[in-house]
């Protein structure tokens, strides 16, 4: 059964009706609305048919309205096109703190060309203040641009009273009426705007279909350039079948507009009810009455909204929070209207459709409650899951293995504020980010010790223990140590989760020690709301022998001993959209033992070496070149990959520790001009046991990279080079 589809502010389906109106423009009416043949007059027919379809709907002429491809550009037409046709007259645009992207980030591009943005704010319903917009106007006040309902909460703004404000000042009036159309009455005269936002997919219509609503005498410049379609404002041939299918979905929005907005108003009630008589600690956002009548945002106390909604498999809806490995990125709107963090963590925006039925919304319900009641926090809720069923650990959880780590700029700024030891036999401390710690006890010995903990990176409990424990594990490795024994490290949510999920943690990681040679001789845990697991790992070294990563040194070779990649893969297969065969793949990847690769290097006069995980492979090579006082250069095409990776990145697959890593590295690094973002976020990518990165003299690169491929590390590849001494930068080429 599919699951009940509570999402329609994020789009809607295409109403059957549109679809057959656009079929015939699919199949037989395929002519060029420019030409003046019989082919092209039904076309053009069919355009000014839906043109005066919409018109009808917000109550306005026919030629006022311009068809764009979609909302977004709707927006951007509708702002840069005033912004430059009016910039004679000021250069100061007022809008809102809650607009969507597609006005935020127009106005955001319009400060860099020179325009004075105000961002007014909101209460804590969402509404602006009217007094407060109109104390922000200026005499060189050209444009106002405020949404007329938000996307998230619902709330409706007050354009009538705005525009009743600037009536006599000049001053062009616009709004992204994207979420109220087909929802509510939408008459442009009315509301006194001059330019109105329409999306295609917000009202039963095709995505890729928009338009706007241009009042007669308003100018805008050119947005596509080209020939003279579009009242010679938007050029390119028309889209004719979404165009029609526009125009039908505009008709029906006002044929049943009365009988829509009862019927979603009474499931949207009906769904709040259900879940305010069912649960403690919700809260309602958005106005609680001047609101879109489908609308529903709730706030769910001290619960992650993502975790919410990776086992809500039952319903589809949207999260008002993105639980990223490093942070919650609260939405600007709820940021905006003050939402305590307790609950803007675990907002979900429920969103009803003309197509909901009640007996969806008592299924969503009751689902919804069990759901929440499951995740609860022990303090709240003693439910405890015994049960056997396979769980997908990767739903327990907000981040994915290594790219949990610290963000590296608030990481390095702490440690700044800490003195370096003073104890002679401290060999290698916290000063150049090491892997390991590193203890002198006599002329022949040192202690090297590290600890590294995580929350799943994938859904098997014993698949994660054993990458769990292969990860620790590498610390020592990489140092040129030999590991003695392991303590568990465990946090656990006891009443989620049974006892037998512990479990086979637990044995992933012993079966994984053993394999390294040692022993899980103790270890420590807590009860938490998300699992997480590691090793302290301690580990022997002669002291002469120690690797660093601050021994790098001009004209030696970087070799990397497995692919990079798997923060974006655990990423895509936490969505479901990774093949089994794959997962297998990048799965055996990390639980492939370092022992092998540290085995190898020991033969050969390595001068520096790092695992690469958390900081991504720049992020570990610049720790490298910084501790080493040199510089290097990679050559992007040998560095080993997970091709897919490059895809899901295509698809902003992208965890939140990576594109951390690539911000904190990219003062430093020169990329080449064909280097594309795909490369550069993969070549910062979040790594969960990662191969070693080891710097060595070049006479003995392409021995040393023979024996691992034979050792069976069969990507292990050259890399790059470490060049002169310098200040840790770094040149990515061809």
């Amino acid at each position: 059964m599919k699951p009940i589809y509570l999402d329609y502010n994020a789009s809607t389906p295409v109403d059957p009706e549109v679809a057959r109106a656009m079929l015939p423009f699919l199949e037989e009416q395929f002519g060029n609305p420019s030409s003046i043949h019989w082919y092209g007059t039904q076309t053009r027919r069919a355009i000014e048919k839906a043109r005066h379809q919409i018109a009808d709907l917000i109550s306005c002429e026919p030629a006022e309205i311009l068809f764009t491809s979609g909302g977004t550009e709707s927006n951007n037409h509708a702002i840069k096109g005033t912004a430059f046709a009016y910039r004679h007259r000021g250069n100061h645009i007022i809008t809102s703190q809650i607009e969507h992207p597609a006005v935020i980030e127009v106005c955001r591009y319009l400060e860099k060309n020179g325009f004075e943005i105000t961002y007014l704010p909101v209460d804590e319903n969402g509404l602006i203040d009217t007094l407060e917009l109109e104390r922000s106007l200026t005499s060189r006040t050209i444009l106002i641009s405020i949404m007329h309902a938000n996307n998230e909460v619902g709330t409706i703004q007050p354009l009538t009273e705005i525009s009743k404000i600037i009536s006599d000042k000049n001053i062009i009036l616009h709004t992204d009426a994207a979420q109220s159309i087909g929802k509510i009455e939408v008459n442009v005269g009315t509301l006194g705007v001059d330019i109105l936002s329409i999306a295609g997919h917000k009202v039963y219509a095709p995505k890729g279909i928009g338009a706007l609503y241009l009042k007669q005498g308003v100018q805008l410049e050119k947005f596509m350039h080209g020939a003279d379609h579009e009242q010679n404002l938007r050029a390119g041939t028309e889209n004719v079948m979404e165009i029609v299918g526009l125009g039908k979905a505009c008709e029906i929005a006002k044929e049943n507009l009365s009988q829509n907005m009862t019927h979603m108003k009474d499931l949207r009630d009906r769904l709040y009810n259900g879940l305010k008589n069912n649960m403690s600690n919700i809260k309602l956002n958005g106005h609680p009455h001047k609101r879109l009548p489908n609308t529903l945002n709730i706030s769910f106390k001290n619960i992650e909204a993502n975790l919410i909604l990776s086992r809500l498999k039952g319903v589809a809806v949207s999260a008002g929070a993105a639980c990223h490995s490093d942070s919650i990125d609260i939405s600007p709107v709820l940021t905006a209207m003050g939402i305590p963090m307790e609950y803007a963590m675990g907002t979900i925006r429920f969103s009803v459709g003309r197509m909901t039925t009640s007996d969806e919304i008592e299924r969503a319900i009751k689902e919804i409650v069990a759901t929440v009641k499951k995740i609860k926090p022990r303090s709240e809720n003693q439910v405890n899951i015994n049960s056997t069923e396979t769980v997908r650990l990767t739903e327990y959880t907000s981040g994915l293995g290594c790219a949990c780590k610290l963000n590296p700029r608030i990481l390095e700024k702490i440690l700044r504020k800490f003195p370096l030891s003073t104890d002679s036999n401290v060999l290698v401390g916290i000063e150049n980010s090491d892997d390991a710690s590193v203890y002198l006890l006599n002329e022949n010995t040192a202690l090297v010790q590290t600890v590294d903990f995580f929350t799943p990176i994938v859904d098997d409990p014993y698949d994660f223990g054993a990458i769990s424990a292969a990860n620790s594990l590498s610390d020592i490795y990489a140092m040129g140590a030999t590991p003695l024994f392991a303590l568990n490290v465990v946090a656990f949510p006891s009443n989620r989760l049974s006892a037998g999920v512990l479990e086979k943690i637990l044995q992933g990681a012993q079966d994984k020690a053993r394999e390294a040679g040692i022993d899980i001789i103790g270890g420590h845990t807590i009860d938490d709301t998300e699992p997480k697991f590691g090793l302290v790992v301690l580990g022997k070294v002669d002291p002469r022998r120690i690797i660093t990563n601050s021994g790098a040194k001009p004209d030696d070779v970087l070799i990397l001993t497995k692919p990079i990649g798997t923060g974006i893969l655990a990423t895509a297969a936490k969505r479901g959209l990774t093949t089994p065969e794959l997962n297998r793949n990048f799965t055996e990847i990390m639980s492939h033992l370092n022992r092998s690769a540290a085995e190898i290097m020991a033969k050969y006069p390595v001068n520096a070496c790092t695992d690469v995980t958390g900081f991504g492979l720049l992020g570990h090579l610049r720790e490298m070149c910084l501790a080493s006082n040199v510089n290097a250069i990679i050559n992007y095409k040998k560095v080993p990959i997970f091709p897919e990776a490059r895809d899901y990145i295509v698809a902003n697959i992208i965890p939140g520790g990576s594109i951390n890593n690539l911000e904190y590295v990219n003062e430093y690094i020169t990329w080449e001009a064909k280097i594309d973002r795909s490369w550069k976020i993969l070549l910062c990518d979040a790594q969960t046991s990662g191969g070693l990165l080891i710097s060595l003299p070049e006479n003995d690169a392409v021995e040393l990279r023979t024996e691992l491929n034979r050792a069976g590390l069969h990507l292990a590849e050259i890399i790059g080079r470490i060049q002169e001494e310098g200040i840790g930068s770094i040149i990515i080429k061809d």
